[in-house]
């Protein structure tokens, strides 16, 4: 899986695009849209934070792999790795989620 995600080759089943988003309405965005990816039982989605501009260079480049890691997520989130170059590269991270365990 690790190299077909590098390769760009794996299909994310779902997509986020954080552009232009505030670091707070990033985050919340983040926690609903993964929680909900869980829940329906995918495996893979791809969240588009963009490589950032300006003075604050990448702000969500470098806060969602953080967030992606507190207890929140960490529970859920398998692991996660830059997109490759035709999903996004530097500008987007794919996100592999732990199976759903039933009750």
């Amino acid at each position: 899986m690790t190299r077909a995600l590098a390769r760009g080759r794996a299909r994310a089943e779902g997509t986020l695009d954080l552009h232009g988003l505030t670091q707070a309405e990033a985050h919340e965005r983040l926690l609903g849209f993964i929680r909900r990816s869980h829940g329906a039982g995918l495996g893979l989605v791809l969240v588009i934070t963009g490589r950032g501009g300006g003075e604050g260079r990448g702000v969500l480049r470098r806060m969602v792999p953080h967030w992606l890691g507190l207890p929140g997520l960490r529970q859920v989130v398998l692991g996660f790795q830059e997109a490759g170059t035709r999903q996004g590269g530097a500008g987007a991270l794919y996100v592999r989620l732990r199976r759903r365990r039933e009750a």
